[in-house]
């Protein structure tokens, strides 16, 4: 049954990529809470077409993220949030700075406020959230405020096809890239073009994805292997979740795409060094292998190809 509630809730995630991709479960739960609600999400540019693309809000409001000293622009967000007339707000991102956002409505009125604000209504103050698993996190927050059932992340909803990149199965997504200051969560280039050769070798092609800034990385890989498919740069975030769809797997560094990538349901491999925690952030999907290794330099090629065989790409 769906409890009474306020009329209009705002939802807040900004950022980045794996987390926004991780947060659709939770949407998915408030979206049926509230559903005689009008439900509106503060995000960020990149995340808007997939936001839209779903059914999970009526409105979505993108966040200029006003700098430390533009008044004028606080002034703007503070006029929009407290003229938003919500009774409720999700903080999902609980950072600092969404956090700062419950400061903008004094002197009031407050909202009812699900995050870590405090002085909030309904605060997550389990001392040991930050050790937990984002989705497990953020399911233990939704409870706080009432909202017991969370699901998996689902983006069946979402129309988006990929007949424009002309692709025939079978074909897997290689994806290289990372977020360039952490560069210990980065499997070499060569690595990745011995792994491109070797799926080309069973006639699976290699799809390279990765952002316009990673352009002389995924083009390392393809020079290296020239049957590979270089996409930098050319795929939304709809194109991959449709790429997604038609892969036979998909292997690649703890990165954003990899999280859209195995939400999308396709059999994924990700590769993490001690830079990050897969029992904090591992991608979740119903077909998702995790390798590991304290340095990527020291993860050897045949430990990937192993870890395909096991998820059922012919060797």
């Amino acid at each position: 049954m769906t409890a009474p509630g306020p009329s209009r809730v705002l939802v807040i995630k900004l950022a980045a990529l794996g987390d926004f991709v991780q947060a659709l479960g939770p949407f998915a739960a408030i979206r049926r809470h509230h559903a005689a609600a009008k439900v509106t999400l503060l995000t960020t540019q990149p995340f808007v077409e997939l936001a839209d693309a779903g059914d999970w809000f009526d409105d979505i409001w993108i966040d200029a993220r006003p700098k430390a000293l533009d008044v004028r622009g606080w002034w703007a967000l503070r006029r929009r949030l407290r003229g938003g007339g919500f009774g409720r707000v999700y903080d999902l991102q609980t950072s600092d700075r969404s956090s700062l956002y419950f400061r903008l409505f004094w002197p009031g009125p407050t909202p009812e406020w699900s995050g870590i604000a405090k002085g909030c209504s309904h605060p997550h103050d389990n001392p040991r959230r930050d050790f937990m698993h984002t989705i497990e996190r953020q399911a233990e927050q939704l409870a706080h405020g009432g909202i017991a059932d969370v699901p998996a992340g689902d983006l069946s909803s979402i129309k988006a096809h990929a007949a424009r990149f002309g692709l025939s199965k079978p074909y897997a997504l290689v994806v290289p890239g990372g977020a360039a200051h952490r560069p210990a969560k980065r499997w070499s280039a060569e690595c990745f073009a011995k792994l491109a050769a070797w799926l080309a070798e069973r006639k699976i092609k290699p799809v390279l994805v990765g952002g316009s800034d990673e352009a002389a990385l995924l083009g390392a890989v393809a020079g290296a292997c020239p049957d590979a498919l270089d996409l930098a740069g050319r795929t939304s975030l709809l194109d991959i979740v449709a790429l997604a769809r038609g892969a036979l797997c998909a292997i690649g560094n703890d990165t954003g795409p990899m999280h859209l990538i195995a939400a999308a349901g396709c059999p994924s491999v990700v590769l993490y060094s001690e830079a990050s925690d897969p029992a904090l952030c591992a991608q979740r999907g119903p077909a998702v292998t995790i390798v590991s290794r304290p340095k990527l330099g020291d993860l050897p090629v045949e430990a990937v190809t192993a870890a395909l065989a096991g998820a059922g790409v012919s060797a």
